[in-house]
């Protein structure tokens, strides 16, 4: 991690926003990817297909070689050519179902097949990247309105956990739970970045939702954890908590979306613990707050009614060295279609 970094939030957040509701996509705004010679892949887009109802023609098939943790750019273009060739005109955003790979080149998957291949999207040492024109947005087609479709991974260390991770993405549709927010500023300053939000969050969600700002490294022992954003290499005891369904968790560190092989926690250990989202960087970003999610734009969205994979979307301001790894269409606080 680089120095610490602070930046204005006084626009990041709109007045009175919790309370215009937005629209949720259903399952005709997404389209899952599978590659068909990872039999986990295959396993997963089968069953969330069956679980969402996923037309058959937003199952875009692509065939590449698993198990590695990051394609080269040739090897991404070509199958990016075959999703595009299958990719109704309709869908707004994608599901990936395979653990590995997680990165392309010098980015994310997830960012990589939102928007293409762009080094633009990379950095060496610290500096900013290139920006989502979907942060902070009221857009529901993001495709239409940018040319660009947000990606998701259903991934985990196993078949078993995604099945998991979906049913309590499901689970969560049109809940209204009735949880808490976790805002950690931990003794890492580098990694608490983030913490120059929440003071505003707590503010901004006064009446509308429970915010907790605790100067702490964990929590444990809550039965009712609906938000958890941190900042630390490794977080302790997250299995010690409740998370609800639709449950949003993440830990500001260099490489926490290293999937596998890492030498900092995976955030597949939020997924595993009970979350239904996370997200964690691929490469080291340095410390940018803009280079992971913003939690009063994520909750701002997420409460409003968006889905899990608008609202984190719409939270992270420069994606490209981040993947998403979540239920994309897990909406807790939507209103149901009549």
């Amino acid at each position: 991690m680089g120095w610490l970094l602070l930046i204005s939030v006084g626009s990041t957040l709109q007045a009175q926003s919790a309370i215009r509701a937005l629209p949720a996509w259903t399952a005709k705004e997404i389209a899952v990817i599978v590659n068909d010679r990872d039999p986990q892949s295959v396993q997963v887009a089968k069953y969330y297909q069956e679980k969402r109802k996923i037309l058959p023609d937003q199952i875009i098939h692509v065939n590449f070689k698993t198990g590695l943790q990051s394609l080269s750019e040739a090897e991404f273009a070509a199958i990016k050519q075959q999703v595009d060739k299958q990719t109704p005109a309709n869908v707004q955003g994608y599901a990936l179902t395979w653990l590995l790979p997680f990165r392309v080149d010098c980015m994310s998957i997830t960012t990589a097949f939102a928007v293409g291949f762009d080094k633009a999207f990379c950095a060496t040492d610290c500096n900013e990247t290139r920006r989502n024109p979907y942060f902070n947005s009221v857009s529901s087609r993001p495709y239409n309105d940018f040319h660009w479709r947000p990606t998701i991974a259903l991934a985990a260390k196993d078949y078993a956990t995604v099945r998991q991770l979906i049913d309590r993405g499901i689970a969560s549709d049109y809940s209204k739970p009735k949880g808490s927010a976790y805002l950690l500023k931990t003794t890492d300053r580098a990694r608490s970045s983030r913490a120059v939000f929440f003071p505003e969050v707590v503010k901004k969600f006064d009446a509308v939702f429970p915010v907790n700002y605790l100067q702490k490294n964990f929590i444990e022992k809550r039965p009712d954890v609906m938000f958890y954003f941190t900042g630390l290499m490794h977080v302790q005891r997250i299995d010690r908590n409740n998370y609800l369904p639709g449950a949003v968790a993440d830990h500001l560190t260099s490489t926490g979306g290293v999937l596998t092989g890492g030498s900092q926690m995976s955030i597949l250990e939020w997924i595993g613990a009970g979350a239904t989202g996370s997200y964690g960087t691929v490469v080291e970003p340095c410390n940018f707050p803009e280079k992971f999610s913003n939690p009063g734009v994520l909750m701002d969205y997420y409460l409003r009614g968006n889905t899990l994979i608008e609202a984190y979307w719409k939270s992270v301001a420069e994606p490209g060295q981040g993947i998403f790894v979540g239920e994309p269409l897990a909406k807790p606080f939507a209103k149901p279609v009549q």
